[in-house]
């Protein structure tokens, strides 16, 4: 969905409108499933991480939204999508992370190859060299070596906490860019890191350590 969306949306409208799975995830755990305690602390940790993405991206990627309002839409379906999967992938806690993964991916190649061969016409391509490797490199890094350690930190994590790395995206794909690509840094990308890293550090530390820093800090002050 995510994919097709791009094709209307650009990629900085796209990061923002993708980084709200934390906040789905935390309303529908407060309103529906209640699986896990949904603290205030964490939903203010989703609206940082946000903040930070935006402020990353910058206030002008929040320009290019309205453009095509139906693959907006198509984008926030998706990112719902995901906060729905962490909450289902709870149920399989029990299997092995490995067969999770190799299971919803070829449950999901096998959905979109019908529609792949009706639409796209795949004989019909010729993709080059560069294409097949990088297709081959998000395949098995990218789809399966990640899904896995998705789905291990779902089970150690939680819903909510695991939700919260969909922030760390960001900064490090910009740093990425920057330092493989060569591209510019963006101007307001410490102060995007700073919010990003206080908004996962909320989802992700649990509230007892935040009031045993307090006591241990004021202590040391008297």
């Amino acid at each position: 969905m995510i994919t097709w969306a791009q094709q209307y949306v650009p990629a900085a409208s796209t990061v923002v409108l993708a980084s709200t799975t934390p906040i789905f995830a935390f309303l529908i755990t407060w309103g529906i499933t209640r699986h896990e305690p949904a603290t205030l602390l964490k939903l203010a940790g989703a609206v940082l991480g946000l903040a930070g993405t935006v402020a990353i991206i910058g206030l002008d990627a929040l320009g290019g939204l309205n453009a095509d309002i139906f693959a907006e839409i198509v984008i926030l379906l998706a990112t719902v999508s995901f906060a729905c999967a962490t909450i289902f992938g709870l149920r399989l806690s029990g299997c092995d992370p490995m067969v999770v993964a190799a299971g919803s991916l070829l449950f999901g190649g096998l959905l979109l190859l019908p529609l792949a061969l009706i639409v796209d016409h795949p004989w019909t391509l010729r993709p080059t060299p560069e294409a097949l490797v990088a297709t081959v490199s998000m395949g098995i890094f990218s789809s399966a070596f990640g899904l896995m350690l998705f789905y291990i930190c779902l089970t150690r994590l939680g819903t909510l906490t695991t939700n919260a790395q969909g922030y760390l995206r960001i900064p490090l794909g910009v740093g990425l860019s920057v330092l493989l690509l060569g591209e510019s840094v963006p101007p307001n990308l410490v102060l995007g890191l700073v919010l990003v890293m206080a908004g996962v550090a909320a989802m992700t530390i649990p509230g007892d350590a935040y009031g045993r820093w307090i006591r241990r800090y004021s202590s040391r002050a008297r």
